[in-house]
């Protein structure tokens, strides 16, 4: 059945395909999580802080060491030097979030497809899917890499919980990944390179305006390779964007629409899009990591006040992805 909280969201981000304004003036907070058990109240402040008034924060001190994030950028790169028919062996189903997909998402914001390619790995979906013939050990460290990810997204989610009212551990039975109902996705994202002659056409996007569609995205990116833009406070008619330098060391993390909806709209999923290289950018590949925490499939979406009736993980990422997916 179709959930009218979800047609509503898309109908938010139809309107959001215009150029708008920048302001670079605005920051992004900078979130330390070292010593996180020594310091959870404060950093528990903090993340609750950003995610209520802007959605979008960067965590260092997060426990993933830099030579695992360097390792996955180069397995990325591994994949994508594939040819396309080899890739093609891995394809992604509309509504599985697993397998390789390119140029085929469109978003409603734009209805042009984002100028990218993907592989996408969500653990009980990954049957026939794994490279393993081409890319020995792809397979082991992307399974690892992902696990890291899980324990970090539940780390800041538990935050989320204390301040909900809800038991610490809520979230992370929510996503058990020993679950055949897990969902969470890593995604590994090449973006095309793109010809000097082609730079800030209109209408096109290497990422139209959207959100995200679960309750935690944990975003890598690389130095020097930018154009990720966010508009804070999910004000959809001000179309005021803010750019967010990419960085080695940092995770720029995002509120999605499930968990908005599961805190009663306390905590914000705010629109984001990652823009064609203008003038004197940068016009070569860009590779960006997003991890998705999203509900296990089985799980009710209740929200403690009651704004919005229950509705299960599963039935509501369905609607999403099938608008995400649509023939442009």
């Amino acid at each position: 059945m179709t959930d009218t909280y979800a047609l509503a969201e898309l109908q938010k981000e139809s309107r959001m395909g215009g150029v708008g304004t920048e302001n670079a003036g605005r920051t992004i907070p900078r979130i330390d999580l070292s010593d996180f058990e020594e310091r959870r109240a404060e950093i528990t402040e903090q993340l609750w802080t950003a995610a209520t008034e802007i959605g979008f924060f960067q965590l260092v001190g997060h426990g993933i060491p830099q030579d695992q994030v360097d390792r996955a950028f180069a397995e990325s790169a591994r994949f994508f030097s594939l040819p396309d028919d080899v890739k093609g062996r891995y394809p992604l189903v509309s509504g599985t979030n697993a397998g390789w997909e390119k140029l085929s998402q469109t978003r409603p914001s734009v209805g042009t497809p984002d100028q990218k390619e993907s592989y996408q790995v969500t653990r009980p979906r990954m049957d026939d899917l794994w490279p393993d013939d081409e890319l020995p050990g792809f397979r082991d460290f992307v399974l690892g890499f992902e696990a890291q990810c899980w324990d970090l997204a539940m780390r800041v989610l538990s935050c989320f919980a204390d301040k909900l009212g809800l038991d610490r551990d809520f979230f992370a039975r929510a996503h058990d990944p020993a679950s055949a109902e897990y969902q969470s996705t890593l995604r590994l994202i090449h973006y095309l390179p793109l010809p000097a002659d082609q730079k800030e056409r209109p209408g096109v996007w290497r990422a139209g305006a959207h959100t995200d569609f679960d309750c935690l995205t944990l975003l890598f990116q690389r130095d020097g390779q930018g154009g990720l833009q966010v508009c804070p406070g999910r004000d959809a008619d001000a179309q005021e964007w803010t750019p967010v330098t990419p960085s080695d060391e940092a995770i720029t993390c995002n509120i999605g629409d499930m968990l908005m909806r599961w805190s009663d709209d306390q905590l914000l999923s705010n629109f984001h899009r990652v823009k064609l290289p203008g003038l004197g950018d940068y016009t070569g590949s860009r590779f960006s990591i997003p991890f998705f925490a999203q509900a296990n499939r089985d799980v009710a979406i209740e929200t403690p006040q009651g704004t919005y009736p229950p509705i299960t993980a599963h039935d509501y990422l369905q609607e999403r992805v099938r608008a995400n997916y649509r023939k442009g």
